[in-house]
């Protein structure tokens, strides 16, 4: 009897002891992973701004298309108008600053209205339609400006311009994108951390490093207003760029 009554203290002891040290265990436990919970959060608090960056700049390129054209019933008639007609732009071109090394391509249009299935009342009488398109493309773009704004001159020397409807003759085009992005993304990015120190101040945290970063689109619309399809039309531009900043948060 005293051996059993022995055992069974001895078995009690052991489970007292055995509970307590798992109760210290997941004691433990929970305070390492509330600890390390608490830590998770801090490290993942973080606040994302958008950073604007906006640049005027003026075209450097501008491309102008003209084209001429003239009617009658012997083609070969009708391609020397064509042929004096093209002299006399090349000369007003010259004139204004323009020559052979600014022309990037010529073409002839020749349409027979006979030959059409569907030919209009009156085609017997201005048969051949012949056009020539000339492609200006110059880096010149003073020379360009002034040399359109004349064209009607060239009217007075009975050559007949055609304008394409809804397209404007004379394209403008800004290259030297790659030259600006550099200093436009820093900016892009100063303005985003402008804006989170801001929050930061106002929530009473500080802000970190930069935990990601996206940067959206560069955009070239035209100065004095936000339609994109009229940006070859206009001379002055601005560039645009919105980058998207992750900044990490400190207490």
């Amino acid at each position: 009897m005293d051996i059993s009554h022995n055992t069974n203290r001895s078995v009690d002891k052991g489970l007292t002891i055995g509970l307590v040290l798992l109760s210290l265990s997941i004691f433990f436990a929970g305070f390492m992973i509330a600890g390390g919970m608490k830590e998770f959060r801090s490290a993942d608090r973080s606040v994302n701004m958008k950073g604007l960056a906006q640049k005027d700049v003026e075209a450097d390129l501008a491309i102008w298309t003209i084209k001429h054209s003239a009617t009658g019933n012997d083609l070969s008639t009708v391609q020397a108008t064509i042929k004096d007609n093209g002299g006399k732009i090349r000369s007003f071109l010259r004139l204004n600053g323009l020559g052979e090394k600014d022309i990037a391509s010529r073409r002839l249009e020749v349409t027979d209205l006979l030959a059409q299935t569907y030919r209009q009342n009156g085609a017997t009488q201005s048969r051949y339609i012949v056009s020539e398109v000339i492609a200006i493309r110059s880096e010149n773009v003073n020379a360009v400006d002034a040399a359109y704004q004349k064209s009607g001159d060239l009217l007075e020397q009975n050559v007949s311009l055609i304008t394409e409807q809804n397209q404007s003759p004379v394209e403008y085009i800004f290259t030297g994108l790659n030259n600006i992005k550099p200093d436009m993304i820093a900016q892009a990015t100063k303005s985003a951390r402008e804006a989170a120190e801001q929050f930061a101040a106002d929530s009473g945290a500080r802000i970190g490093g930069i935990r990601s970063a996206y940067q959206g689109m560069f955009q070239i619309l035209p100065r004095d207003s936000n339609n994109s399809y009229q940006e070859r039309q206009s001379r002055y531009k601005t560039v645009r760029v919105v980058s998207t900043i992750n900044f990490a948060i400190t207490e």
